[in-house]
């Protein structure tokens, strides 16, 4: 249990037959799926990761903030106080919110919560398995905090494909910035650029050296270990690898893998591994490594890890990172998606043949770095995404949204001159259940990581150069591991597949923070044309209202 709920209110957090309040209409819970309560205080607090005092966002005076430990098909009530001095918006990356964008907390379909004012959100991990992250949505936030692990774990009666792990730990690691989310947001705002990190923290904290660190996580020797690895920084690449141990890769993004082992792993940003670890070394002290990739001035940070009785500190001798993003693209093509294995549901995850789809609408998506009246913007397809005051999916909703926004702004192909930028809010219209394919290019110098709200997708083909269709002929359309966020390598293209069977308003975003916030992503709407209850719920009640929607009459609820 997570939160400040005591005595018998924390007893509450038992499996439990309950009608549920659910997006504005009573939900029978079925097959008495638990409700998990939380209660968060969101504060300033001083942080130093790296040694040097930051104003920094605590979750109930944690940072990193508190873990969410859930199983397949729970449901989470988290009820979320702003004690900041301006708004706040939280959002659970990779998980789906089937039918239930509206629990999604991104700009474009919440309002923030305003300072000292309080949200619930009221969602369910339906149909998934597996280790993410939540984190904040507004102005440069994450910086500082604000940020957790959410793990889901698999239900009882479905198999894993592995024993199950003495201990399971997650590890949050990031790039840090000691200037401060305000200072960060200021250089934006002024069209500038923010640099290079100053320097990476795991799980909030980096270890000194001098023998007093207090170990991260402990293991004893002959048992196995589960690590939940997630980048939940905000613009650079890691590469995470522990002395003298390997990693047996098991998940990644709420899929089970073919378990390779590795020495070390790059993760993105928005990414998450899971990964085995064997003590089987002599018992003393190691460390977990984390390293800045494809930067000019490589960055590298530790944690420890103790055997229990162990005796000895942990040499300074750390494993070498690998060099070069060609090393990378080679590593994301040894990831492949256990097709045998269970993930949340009884039937092996490769019982759905996605390679035998026929594609309906293949959208290739460019970015690009302009300036607009002398200041940054990041693009896409020539249009730099502005948010607008009233959430896109609340003005769809109340029938407004011609007022608010236009659909496909952009075109399905970046347009010949991409170097013209103009600034609007970017929504797609895309068919209920159309099979999609959608190309990232990527013609800068700089990695790219795009995260898809609502959905997983499969990542099916990543290569350097210019995507053109007969790189379909290079496909992998057997076992492709589903996720939810990928990477684009420089002067490279990653395409991914999906069918955008979910309704709602879902948003297609950078994880590099600071090309989201000056305008690197968009939304997918999809609307079913039944409007009815069995595609998407109704707006919830006590849902917060802004922009033009505020003090507007609710429209009629779908029936059935």
């Amino acid at each position: 249990m997570v939160g400040g709920r005591k005595g018998k209110e924390m007893a509450r957090l038992t499996l439990i037959s309950m009608l549920f309040l659910w997006a504005g209409s009573m939900l029978m819970v079925q097959g008495g799926d638990p409700t998990l309560f939380f209660e968060w205080n969101v504060t300033y607090g001083t942080i130093a990761p790296l040694g040097v005092p930051v104003k920094g966002i605590l979750i109930n005076g944690q940072f990193p903030g508190p873990n969410i430990n859930s199983t397949t098909n729970n449901n989470i009530v988290i009820n979320v106080f702003n004690n900041l001095d301006e708004p706040f918006l939280v959002t659970w990356n990779g998980i789906q919110h089937r039918k239930n964008s509206w629990q999604d907390g991104v700009l474009g379909t919440n309002c923030p919560i305003p300072r000292g004012k309080n949200y619930t959100y009221k969602f369910q991990v339906k149909d998934q398995i597996g280790s993410y992250i939540y984190y904040p949505v507004t102005a440069m936030h994450k910086a500082v905090g604000g940020f957790g692990g959410l793990r889901v774990n698999s239900r009882l009666l479905i198999p894993v494909p592995y024993a199950d792990p003495a201990d399971d730990y997650t590890l949050l690691v990031g790039d840090f910035f000691n200037k401060g989310h305000t200072s960060l947001k200021k250089i934006l705002d002024s069209g500038r650029n923010l640099g290079r990190c100053d320097g990476v923290h795991l799980n909030g904290k980096v270890a000194k050296g001098d023998g007093k660190d207090e170990p991260l996580f402990t293991m004893e020797a002959g048992k196995t270990y589960k690590y939940r690895i997630c980048n939940t920084g905000i613009k650079t690449s890691l590469n995470v690898r522990f002395q003298g141990h390997t990693m047996k890769l098991v998940e990644m993004e709420g899929s089970h893998t073919m378990q390779n082992d590795y020495d070390s792993l790059d993760v993105h940003v928005g990414q998450c591994f899971s990964v085995l670890v064997t003590a089987n070394q002599e018992p003393r002290d190691y460390y977990v490594v984390a390293s800045t990739r494809f930067t000019k001035r490589e960055v590298t940070a530790t944690g420890i890890i103790r055997y229990k009785n162990g005796k000895g500190a942990a040499s300074s001798e750390l494993p070498p990172p690998p060099v070069g993003w060609a090393w990378s693209l080679n590593q994301f093509r040894t990831f492949r998606w256990n097709l045998t294995s269970n993930a949340a549901r009884p039937n092996p995850q490769g019982s759905y043949k996605y390679g035998s789809i026929n594609i309906t609408r293949t959208i290739k998506l460019a970015n690009t770095a302009q300036r607009v009246d002398g200041k940054l913007r990041y693009a896409l397809n020539g249009v730099s995404y502005v948010e607008p005051t009233t959430p896109l999916k609340l003005a769809e909703y109340y029938g407004v949204a011609d007022k608010v926004f236009k659909y496909d702004t952009i075109p399905d192909e970046p347009p010949s001159d991409n170097t013209k930028v103009t600034l609007a809010p970017i929504v797609l219209n895309m068919t209920h259940r159309n099979f999609v394919e959608i190309i990232f290019e990527n013609h800068e110098t700089a990695i790219q990581s795009y995260h898809l709200s609502g959905y997983s997708f499969f990542a099916v083909g990543m290569d350097v150069g210019k995507w053109s269709p007969e790189k379909r002929m290079n496909y992998n359309l057997l076992d492709a591991v589903s996720r939810h966020t990928i990477q684009v390598f420089p002067n490279s293209w990653s395409a991914i597949l999906l069918t955008f069977d979910n309704c709602g308003m879902w948003n297609l975003r950078s994880e590099t923070w600071d090309r989201h916030y000056l305008g690197q992503q968009l939304y997918a709407s999809v609307i079913s044309p039944n409007r009815s209850l069995k595609d998407e719920y109704n707006l919830p009640e006590g849902v917060l209202t802004c922009g033009i929607v505020q003090g507007m009459p609710r429209p009629p609820p779908f029936s059935s």
